[in-house]
Parts: structure tokens; C-alpha cells; sequence
């Protein structure tokens, strides 16, 4: 062991060292996944188009494709990891080779589903795909922000010391930037928080999960429906049908996949206050109480409209009782 105090200064050394690698590490995740989200992303999707318009994949554009896709779905398998970390970070977290397997199927399923969907409805109705990509950026992009404004929060300021207040507000632009383009393919596994000083949400919220889901489900087959019905003769050889239910199997197969991997292989499932499972059973039994509650609300308004002569035949006790003050008025004003 070093003496006369060097043993101090190695373990600071040392420290230093791990936290240097640390940041490092942090910055190549984050790296990944803004280089697979705002450029393979464009990318592949891009080149699917391209090849469709076509009708023929080359070999080398087929091999760029795959590898866009891998790029993706690697940038999103970070995310899932960085989430995990940062909402469990005074947990020693352990993934699994399972998990990692699952995770890599939920992402492609919906990632590739998600690309082809765009893709197809590109190809037949050009200027409405840029309302659906503002519609979706913007949403994303403002939802954050809408939630600070709303929970009447100052400011943060505790980002990083050596940035101003407008060197902040260009870094949460950035951050909700990325954000938004993260949740146009798929779900981010991150929620932004600016009111946080981690500006990350670290709560569990699995009906906002559920909801982004079930939502993105009806956009893709709204999309797929118009493309059905404005296809063009490019088309004339694929069976449309069979490839709408293909995608969305596929898409149904991606949330089944995150649902597995969430109740089965999630390292930190034993902190759940609740599982996705039950959660959704909740979500299908309040969805169903308001069908109930429609339903009945309907059947008696109708029995208020069959029966509306009677109503009108049988004087209130009200108007009974109103009759004799009216008289006993009227006799007043005569006498008088």
C-alpha cells in the first residue's frame, strides 16, 4: 500500500478515471441513438420508398436497408437499457440474454412495421404524409412542454452550470428534438420531464404506455385503409388484403413481445407496484364500464321518447299546486 497520504490522491485518481469513463459510455449510448433515429431512420425509410417506385432492390441497396434497420433497432435497445438504468439507478440492474432477445424482436416488429406502414401510404398519398409526420412530430415534440407550463414549475437551471438560460432552452430543444423523432417509429421507453432535475420521469406509467400502443394500432390501420383505397398500379401484382393483415399481425406480435418482456424478463420487475398485465385487464374493464354506461344511458333515453304523451297527460304536482295561487291572484286583482 502507498504511504504518506499517496493513497488518497490514487483513490481520487481512480475515481476520477471511473467517472470519465462513465460520462464516456453514456455519451456513445446517447450517441447511438441520435445517429439511428435522425439518420438511419430517414434513411431506410427513404430507400424503401425508392426501391418501391422502382419494383427492384439491389443487392447492395437490400444489404443498406438491413443494415438501417439493425441501426435502428439498436438505437431503440439503448433506449430501453438507458431508461431502465436511469429510473433504477440505486439498483444493481442485470440484464438477461433473454431480455435482450425479446427487446431485439419487440423493436424490430414495430420498427419495421412502422417504416413499411409510412412507406405504402407515401407512395399513393404524398402531401398528406407530411400532415400526419407534422401532426405526430409536433404532438411529441410539444407534449413535454405542455406538461411544465401546466405543473407551474420555475424553470431548471441545474442542467449544466456553464450553460445560460438560453443555452438551456437550445439543450431541452435538442432533447424533446430527439424525443420526437424517437416516438415516431416507436415507443421511446423515455419519458421527458422538464419539471425533473433529471429531466426524465422515472414513475412507471403503463396506461400512457398502453395508450401510445392502442393509438398508434388505429393510426397504422387508418393509413393502411387509405392506401388500400388510392393504391395505383404498381400495386396490381400484390395481394392487398393479405399484406395489410400481415402488418398488422406483425405490429400486434411487436406489443406482444413487449408485453412478455415486460411481465417475464423486465430485470427490475419485482418493483412494480403493478404488472402490464393487470394493468390492461383494469384498462379493459373501465373501457367496457363505459360501453355499459353508453349503452344504458341510450336505452333510457329511448324509453323517455316512447312515452312522451303520457308525460304530457299527467300534470306534475307542481302545476296542481300552482293553480289555486294563480286563482286566488286573479281574485285579488278583481276586489281590488
Amino acid at each position: 500500500m502507498p504511504k504518506n497520504g499517496l493513497s488518497e490522491e490514487i483513490e481520487k485518481e481512480v475515481g476520477q478515471a471511473e467517472g470519465k469513463l462513465f460520462t464516456h459510455r453514456s455519451a456513445f449510448s446517447r450517441a447511438s441513438v441520435i445517429q439511428a433515429f435522425l439518420g438511419s431512420a430517414p434513411q431506410l425509410t427513404l430507400q424503401l420508398y425508392i426501391s418501391t417506385l422502382q419494383q427492384n432492390v439491389t443487392v447492395g441497396r437490400c444489404l443498406f436497408m438491413v443494415l438501417s434497420l439493425l441501426s435502428i433497432v439498436y438505437g431503440a435497445l439503448r433506449c430501453n437499457i438507458l431508461a431502465i438504468k436511469i429510473k433504477y439507478d440505486e439498483y444493481d440492474v442485470k440484464v438477461k440474454p433473454l431480455a435482450y432477445v425479446c427487446i431485439f424482436l419487440w423493436r424490430s416488429f414495430e420498427i419495421a412495421t412502422r417504416v413499411i406502414v409510412l412507406v405504402l401510404f407515401t407512395s399513393v398519398l404524398k402531401a398528406w404524409v407530411v400532415i400526419d409526420i407534422l401532426i405526430n412530430f409536433l404532438s411529441f415534440f410539444c407534449y413535454p412542454w405542455i406538461l411544465f407550463w401546466c405543473s407551474g414549475s420555475p424553470f431548471p437551471e441545474n442542467i449544466e452550470k456553464a450553460l445560460s438560460r438560453v443555452g438551456t432552452t437550445i439543450v431541452l430543444g435538442f432533447l424533446t428534438l430527439l424525443y420526437a423523432g424517437i416516438n415516431m417509429f416507436c415507443w421511446s421507453a423515455v419519458q421527458l420531464k422538464i419539471n425533473n432535475p433529471d429531466l426524465i420521469s422515472k414513475s412507471q406509467n403503463w396506461y400512457q404506455l398502453l395508450a401510445y400502443y392502442m393509438l398508434r394500432f388505429i393510426e397504422n390501420a387508418f393509413l393502411l385503409l387509405m392506401w388500400y383505397l388510392y393504391k395505383t398500379d404498381i400495386y396490381m401484382y400484390v395481394c392487398a388484403p393479405l399484406l395489410i393483415l400481415q402488418l398488422l399481425i406483425g405490429y400486434c406480435t411487436a406489443i406482444l413481445f413487449m408485453m412478455v418482456f415486460y411481465q417475464f424478463f423486465h430485470p427490475c420487475k419485482k418493483l412494480f407496484s403493478s404488472s402490464v398485465s393487470e394493468s390492461f385487464q383494469e384498462w379493459l374493464k373501465c373501457a367496457c364500464c363505459d360501453c355499459r354506461r353508453q349503452k344504458s344511458c341510450e336505452s333510457v333515453e329511448k324509453t323517455d321518447l316512447r312515452f312522451p304523451a303520457d308525460r304530457e297527460e299527467t300534470p306534475s304536482s307542481s302545476k296542481i299546486s300552482s293553480m289555486p295561487s294563480q286563482i286566488l291572484n286573479t281574485d285579488e286583482l278583481c276586489s281590488a
